[in-house]
């Protein structure tokens, strides 16, 4: 697995704290939390994208965030999951999963090259 691509992982996880935080933050460490992990977020998703196609790096991330949100406000604080919930997030994945297997390789490693060469 790419670098890259676990950064935008992580992101995503980090993403879902934050989210999470902005809706349950009541005092002020778990606001310092809620901004910590806004930081680490956007940090990470811009490394990423810097090697990565920003509309794919960007899907999975909102799609993984949106996904990990979902599923943790149903286990933490027990948010029904109905099946059509369910379903929508299924076909969220099925998205993400082929949005990531359509990026083609030189598309991923292209990333660099083209920043650089704008640079010049």
């Amino acid at each position: 697995m790419k670098k890259q691509w676990l950064q935008v992982y992580v992101a995503a996880v980090f993403e879902v704290l934050w989210v999470t935080g902005l809706k349950h933050s009541d005092n002020a460490w778990s606001w310092a939390g809620t901004f910590i992990a806004i930081i680490v977020s956007f940090l990470l998703l811009i490394r990423a994208s810097s090697q990565l196609p920003v509309g794919t790096v960007y899907a999975v991330f909102v799609g993984l965030g949106t996904t990990g949100t979902v599923i943790s406000e149903a286990v933490f604080f027990g948010h029904p999951l109905h099946a059509a919930k369910l379903l929508f997030i299924a076909l969220l994945l099925v998205g993400i999963i082929g949005l990531k297997l359509i990026t083609p390789e030189h598309a991923e490693a292209g990333g660099k090259g083209k920043k650089g060469a704008s640079s010049k």
